[in-house]
């Protein structure tokens, strides 16, 4: 496969840009540890819980999530970011005569973060491109207009899973009926809003990264827009043992250990050569 060259026509010379991007005005790292959140099952799914009590998560995965920005009423242009995780946890549960049965339940993680945004008070208007001259205006929206907050994390990591008493209380940030109906639709049935006696709960460890940007216009150097030189076409009626015989050697396959740095020699001792000596 040939390389991904560019060609460049007319002068090659850099200048100056005005683009409209994203601009990043604060951002925060974080690792969360939400210890003890309740998992909301379906009503089959508590049926196991109250049967059993060894219970291991197989996994979990984010499968929504929820942003909200505040404004800070004393702090001027300081906002309150609140995110909500919604975490699909597939268990499996040992159920009497030996057996063990699947089950799916979802957490719901929160946290907020403090972030500066900056003030606007300009209203920005864009053309749409299926508008007409008789198409209805764009609604008007006066005040402030807050800014975006984008969220990055990675899936959780699961820290502990147990069966508490309802005695002993959870954390709980929401109730089953605030989970929204899209992320309800990865179970296989309805979340059961009845009162129990027992309840799953997990500890999950979770990193992420959030940001407030606003769009503004920046002044970049920058070249002329370049154009590939490679034709996007596939290779058909190729040999395929021509194909093999061109992959390289996969070297480290067989030397899976790194080693520490050989001796001048080049050998280990008994004569005989390492995997990655020449």
């Amino acid at each position: 496969m040939g390389d991904n060259r560019f060609s460049c026509t007319g002068s090659s010379g850099r200048e100056n840009l005005g683009i409209e991007a994203n601009r990043i005005l604060d951002a925060c790292r974080d690792r969360d540890c939400f210890e003890d959140v309740r998992v909301f099952l379906t009503a089959a799914g508590d049926d196991v819980i109250a049967r059993t009590g060894n219970v291991r998560v197989k996994c979990v995965e984010i499968v929504g999530s929820n942003i909200t920005v505040d404004s800070i009423q004393f702090n001027r242009g300081f906002y309150t970011v609140t995110v909500r995780f919604y975490v699909q946890c597939t268990l499996e549960a040992c159920v009497p005569i030996g057996q063990s049965q699947e089950i799916s339940g979802i957490a719901v993680l929160e946290k907020r973060a403090v972030l500066f945004g900056g003030e606007s008070n300009v209203l920005v208007f864009r053309s749409q491109g299926s508008g007409s001259f008789c198409s209805l205006p764009e609604p008007v929206t006066c005040g402030n207009n807050a800014p975006e907050a984008v969220v990055e994390a990675v899936q959780p990591i699961v820290l502990n899973c147990r069966v508490v008493e309802a005695s002993e209380g959870c954390s709980c940030c929401c109730c089953c009926c605030d989970v929204p109906q899209a992320v309800c639709d990865v179970l296989n049935g309805p979340l059961n809003d009845e009162d129990t006696d027992r309840y799953l709960t997990v500890s999950l460890g979770i990193f992420s990264v959030i940001r407030l940007v606003r769009p503004g216009q920046l002044l970049v150097e920058a070249t002329e827009y370049c154009l590939p030189d490679r034709e996007c076409c596939v290779q058909s009626g190729e040999d395929p043992c021509c194909s093999f015989r061109n992959m390289p050697f996969p070297v480290a396959e067989f030397c899976p250990v790194t080693t520490t740095a050989t001796p001048a020699s080049g050998n280990n001792g008994n004569g005989r050569r390492r995997c990655n000596d020449s």
